[in-house]
């Protein structure tokens, strides 16, 4: 029944809220310079977190970009008939960099919390994860969903990502560990300073696919998830109403879909 639930929440409450709140943050803007500056420069800057796996990641040997927001961001050009600039910035840079027109819109899987709905304007959502775990294989220390949070284990996050507050919130017996740059989850958790990552299940199911020493931990039960969308600096409704329909067209097309499944993340792409 619980399982029954959740899904027609998934597919009904969710969706419906999120492009609530997309409209809610459209209708307090106006048309104006964001678009007005795309046209003028002839080119689109598209905001990327380039260590996002899965998502916008760029490979340390080659330097291609790779995933399902790379071929998003690249699909929105392709139909404003425009080059894409990607402009690499992170979450806790992520509301400095479009209030500062460093882009035109951030497109890297960014989770609609209140601290960035207060201050950005948010298409409906396309995508919604869970907060997922990763450990070492061979790690005694946690091997199922319910051996984080106890006495002695070192919990780590990325700083600036919704995992941080939530974990901050909802840990009682582990300890948390803040991973800032140049640092990365992996050497830390490599190295033993951390016992777990906490991320998402785009991110996860990357680091699984490509490496033999972690493993994905699913919760045991829904623990807090969110939906994804893209994000832009509030004051022009034009341009969110380009991005949003940007957003209901790759949906309805298929090519969202057909991307999804490339990078294994077609079960968390919102209908």
């Amino acid at each position: 029944m619980k399982d029954v639930c959740f899904s027609w929440a998934r597919r009904v409450v969710l969706p419906c809220l999120m492009a609530l709140w997309a409209c809610l943050a459209g209708s307090q803007a106006h048309a104006g310079e964001v678009l007005a500056r795309v046209r003028a420069q002839g080119e689109l800057k598209v905001c990327i977190w380039p260590a996002y796996q899965g998502i916008t990641w760029r490979d340390p040997r080659s330097g291609r970009l790779a995933g399902l927001d790379i071929e998003m961001a690249e699909a929105l050009g392709s139909d404003l008939h425009l080059p894409v600039v990607f402009v690499d910035s992170s979450f806790p840079a992520l509301v400095p960099d479009l209030l500062g027109n460093r882009c035109d819109v951030a497109m890297f899987g960014i989770a609609m919390v209140p601290g960035r709905t207060e201050k950005l304007a948010f298409t409906a959502p396309y995508l919604h994860s869970d907060i997922h775990a990763i450990s070492l294989r061979t790690s005694r220390m946690v091997r199922q969903w319910t051996d984080i949070d106890q006495p002695g284990v070192l919990v780590g996050v990325q700083a600036g990502t919704y995992m941080e507050s939530v974990m901050r919130e909802r840990l009682r017996h582990a300890s948390l560990v803040v991973i800032t740059p140049p640092l990365t989850r992996e050497r830390e958790l490599l190295a033993g300073r951390i016992d777990v990552f906490m991320t998402d299940y785009p991110y996860g199911h990357a680091v699984v696919e490509n490496v033999d020493w972690a493993a994905l931990i699913a919760p045991s039960r829904t623990f807090h998830v969110q939906p994804y969308a893209y994000a832009s600096k509030p004051g022009d409704a034009e341009w969110l109403a380009t991005l949003n329909a940007f957003v209901a067209r790759v949906r309805q097309d298929g090519r969202l879909a057909a991307a999804a499944k490339r990078h294994g993340l077609e079960s968390i792409t919102l209908p």
